[in-house]
């Protein structure tokens, strides 16, 4: 076991020692919250942080969540319950794992039969104890840490593709582009953000470029909440004599590099976007404008070719002035989750639902390979990663072939 997923488990009981006991029973007020789930609207809550560094992304997150609840109930409601309406309660995390451990069992105690969120790893560790603690479904929109799903929780789904996944395809694509191309990658510098996140997605990376044959070094942090330049680790990238950048970052950080890399000008043949949070959004090609062209993303997003996706992301356009993020569309299939689990258990109790996630299927409106259908450990066995490229001023997606918008453009050759 590594030293982070020891850490992760010990926090972990921490938590759970804090909620009243590792391994315990359930808390005393259960039964009156089970109670209350019987009457009224059936509550799911949704934790994003619509506050703090990455307001714009838990924003889009709790549109979408709210876009999908009023979706279901222009449909009728929850029909196996004679058409109960179906409410969403928010809960600000602020990005702070402590405070969506708070708002997680506020939620819960308000009567929320299930729980989506949360867009950080470090704050869906917490809020995934605190939903085991209570025996209440706690279905991840955006969450790309797979410690949380080493712990054997009952509780804990995940919508997107996971760290290990998203890694392992960045490496196996950015593998059979460059060959395509007649670039063979030779070694990859990465550049990630400190916590969870960011580590795990490098470790992962490193670990399947190694397997792949390609080298990987050197690996370089920094702290994203705090950072505000970034041109002394790319100049380190420079110096390296690395020919690929791969990047595992949030907006605003990731939006850095991108723009230390146009101002230093390293050698590289591409920059590759691992778990990114920004080199596939569309406000991204308009902040970095020339220093967005070309750059390369695996990572989940919504499905580009899909009808459906398509009239969702106009109707958000329309009401809010803003293209819909893939986080966005993540949440709305998460509350689609809960709410199907809730169909299929005719009932609010939160243990049945559970047991109605465990098995279903539900059509996304993300990239996938099927219907989001659960592994035993809670991951959604039919995600599937997908590489896109800034190309033109838009993000296509380039890679698998049977998913492409446009062929990847591996020809261009950032120089000083």
């Amino acid at each position: 076991m590594s030293a982070r997923k020891l850490a992760a488990g010990l926090g972990a009981c921490a938590v759970l020692l804090a909620a009243a006991g590792c391994g315990g029973s359930a808390p005393s007020g259960a039964a009156g919250v089970a109670a209350g789930r019987d009457e009224g609207p059936v509550k799911i809550g949704a934790l994003h942080p619509v506050s703090g560094a990455n307001a714009v992304d838990g924003q889009q997150m709790r549109r979408g969540a709210r876009m999908a609840v009023e979706a279901i109930n222009a449909a009728g409601g929850i029909r196996s319950l004679g058409g109960r309406k179906v409410e969403l309660e928010t809960g600000d995390t602020q990005g702070k794992a402590e405070v969506g451990q708070s708002e997680a069992q506020r939620l819960i105690s308000a009567g929320a039969v299930g729980l989506v969120g949360t867009y950080q790893s470090a704050v869906s560790t917490n809020v995934a104890v605190v939903a085991e603690r209570n025996r209440v479904p706690f279905v991840m929109d955006v969450t790309a840490s797979d410690a949380i799903f080493a712990h054997g929780y009952r509780y804990a789904f995940r919508v997107q593709p996971g760290s290990a996944a998203i890694a392992g395809a960045a490496a196996r694509y950015l593998k059979e582009v460059s060959e395509r191309a007649g670039k063979p990658v030779r070694r990859v510098a990465f550049l990630h953000e400190q916590t969870d996140f960011g580590s795990g997605a490098a470790e992962a990376f490193s670990a399947a470029a190694k397997r792949l044959g390609i080298e990987v070094g050197p690996d370089i942090s920094y702290d994203a909440l705090t950072v505000s330049d970034l041109t002394a680790q790319i100049t380190q990238v420079k110096a390296s004599g690395a020919d690929v950048l791969a990047v595992a970052g949030y907006y605003r950080d990731s939006l850095l590099a991108a723009k230390a890399v146009a101002a230093v000008k390293p050698a590289l043949n591409a920059i590759w976007g691992v778990s990114n949070g920004a080199y596939d959004q569309p406000k991204f090609v308009t902040d970095g404008g020339a220093a967005a062209e070309r750059i390369f993303s695996t990572n989940y997003h919504f499905d580009a070719r899909s009808p459906q996706t398509e009239k969702l992301r106009a109707d958000y356009q329309r009401r809010y002035g803003a293209p819909m993020r893939t986080g966005a569309v993540l949440a709305y299939d998460a509350v689609q989750v809960i709410a199907q689990g809730v169909e299929r258990a005719g009932t609010t109790d939160a243990e049945k639902v559970r047991d109605a996630i465990a098995t279903s299927k539900v059509e996304p409106l993300t990239v996938g390979t099927g219907p989001i259908s659960f592994a035993p450990n809670g991951d959604n066995r039919n995600a599937l990663p997908v590489l896109m490229q800034v190309q033109g001023g838009g993000v296509k997606q380039v890679y698998p072939p049977e998913k492409a918008e446009s062929q990847p453009n591996y020809s261009v050759t950032w120089r000083s």
